[in-house]
């Protein structure tokens, strides 16, 4: 009987330190929500690099610019109170997200004529501030059955996963980052 006592005390006593342990963790995850939930951004339209070669068909079949921006907006959602990505003014308290990208590295064929990749390089400015930079890169072969999958598939891949880092990266941009494969 003693003995059950004492399993029925430690039983409550750990459930009671889990509880205020969750609770704690809670008011700290919605803290840094508030903090980081504020805001407005501005994604600028996304551009290729003068002068780098891009295969037209990659250019125009692909929607890379479009996709990056939409898998920023999506992963970001939670940061910012509002995103904007087609917008001619700027809300004079916005951070002003710009990317370019500078390389992409794309054959025909699919996976049959080698990995994919995507390099883009990027600034965060707020009032023509800079408050950050980074450059980053993603390269895939398609993944499990990427010999079935399209250049534009397995690029697409690529610009998926870039959307998730640049959207780690604005909750704390930093100078001279290097996400991803960079």
């Amino acid at each position: 009987m003693k003995i059950n006592f004492i399993f029925l005390f430690i039983f409550l006593f750990a459930l009671s330190g889990c509880k205020s342990t969750s609770s704690k963790s809670a008011k700290i995850q919605n803290q840094a929500q508030s903090v980081s939930s504020s805001g407005t951004l501005v994604i600028k339209p996304i551009v290729f690099k003068k002068g780098i070669h891009v295969r037209e068909s990659v250019k125009n079949e692909c929607d890379l610019t479009g996709k990056l921006a939409t898998y920023i907006k999506k992963n970001s959602s939670r940061q910012f109170t509002k995103i904007i990505t087609e917008s001619n003014s700027v809300p004079a308290k916005a951070q002003v997200l710009s990317i370019v990208i500078e390389q992409v590295q794309g054959s025909g064929g699919g996976a049959w004529s080698g990995a994919k990749m995507v390099l883009i390089k990027g600034k965060l400015t707020r009032r023509g501030k800079l408050i950050g930079g980074f450059r980053a890169s993603r390269y895939s072969g398609g993944g499990m059955w990427g010999a079935y999958k399209g250049t534009c598939n397995i690029l697409g891949r690529c610009v998926k996963v870039l959307g998730k880092d640049v959207s780690k990266w604005l909750a704390n941009p930093t100078h001279n980052a290097l996400l991803g494969n960079a």
